[in-house]
Order: C-alpha cells, then structure tokens, then sequence
C-alpha cells in the first residue's frame, strides 16, 4: 500500500494529542507502519498547532510536505485555510465551525476572514464542515469535540467502527469514557 498522510489542525489546547493517539491505534490495529509526529506549534499559548500522521506498508518519516495531505482535519476553521496546501488533490477536509480569534484579529490588526468553508468548496476541496463544539456541548463537555471530529473522520476512512470503538476505550481515560464514546457516535451521525 502506498503510504497515507493524514494532518491535524488547529489551536493549542483543542486535543490533537488525543487525536493522534486515535487515529494511531486504528491504523496499529489493522497492521499498518504509523509514525506520528509530535505536536508543532504554541501549543501552550492557543497558538497554531499541526500533528502530522503517516501510515502504509513502510513509513519512513511523519513530515508531510504540501500536496501530500489526503485528509486535513481542523479543529478551527482558520486553520483549515491556512494548512490548505498541504492537502493532496482529491484530499478532504474535515473541520470544525468553530471560529478562535487569533491575536491580530483580538488586537484589531485583522479582521477574521468570511466564508471559508465556501471558499475552500469553491475550489473543488471535498470539505465536510460540522459544529462539533455544539454537538459536544450536547454530549456534556465541549472538550470532547476532538472525539466528535474522529466521528466524522471514521466515515472517511476504510476502518469499520468497532476499531474506533476500541481505539477511544484504549485511549480516553475511564472517567471519560461514556461521554467520548457519545461524541464519537454523534460524530459519525454529523457527517
């Protein structure tokens, strides 16, 4: 199998790491070579972060260059733009809603840009947007729209939803774990 490219995006503190970890146990579990990268960025301070995921027969490195990307997923709507080319042609975008001022725009320096989503569609991306914070809410915790998105995300990939299942048991601590399981579910629903 070719190798695959997979780039997580969005703001520190929105969950990538638990993402990774995700998509990572699903990709063991089907005997795939996974490397992940460590998570990029002012991840402490809400700044910009970026997780890398490959997987195939043999991986070499977790960088993906640009174009490479077959599926972006953005916790933050911005960021979704900003990582566009890194997606491969024929990719998708799965994004959050979700709108994080960054410091220009909190500063007044810039103004948050109009109508990504519609213009990311414009340029032929297959994006699928969702309000996965809204729906976490609903599950009981917004934190959990990191879980909401990989919902989303399993209907893009080629993995049945027992393994997602058992990825968010082995990866979301106990205490945690009915709520994620519920965002997960509603995710996939969302789609």
């Amino acid at each position: 199998m070719e190798t695959r490219s997979i780039m997580i995006v969005g703001v520190g503190g929105q969950g990538s790491l638990l993402a990774s970890r995700l998509i990572g146990n699903v990709l063991l579990q089907q005997g795939y070579d996974v490397k992940v990268s460590e998570v990029h960025g002012m991840s402490q301070r809400g700044g910009s972060v970026v997780t890398y995921v490959k997987y195939g027969d043999k991986v070499y490195s977790p960088v993906v260059e640009k174009g490479e990307a077959d599926i972006i997923i953005s916790f933050e709507t911005l960021e979704a733009a900003r990582y566009v080319p890194f997606l491969k042609k024929g990719g998708h975008i799965v994004l959050s809603t979700q709108q994080i001022d960054p410091m220009p725009v909190i500063n007044g320096a810039a103004v948050y840009p109009e109508n990504i989503v519609g213009k990311l569609k414009d340029m032929g991306i297959d994006v699928i947007a969702v309000d996965a914070l809204k729906i976490a809410e609903q599950c009981g915790n917004a934190k959990a729209s990191n879980v909401v998105l990989m919902g989303v995300v399993s209907t893009k990939m080629p993995f049945d939803e027992a393994c997602w299942n058992k990825a968010v048991e082995e990866c979301v601590p106990a205490k945690f774990l009915e709520l994620n399981k519920k965002a997960f579910a509603m995710g996939r629903q969302a789609n």
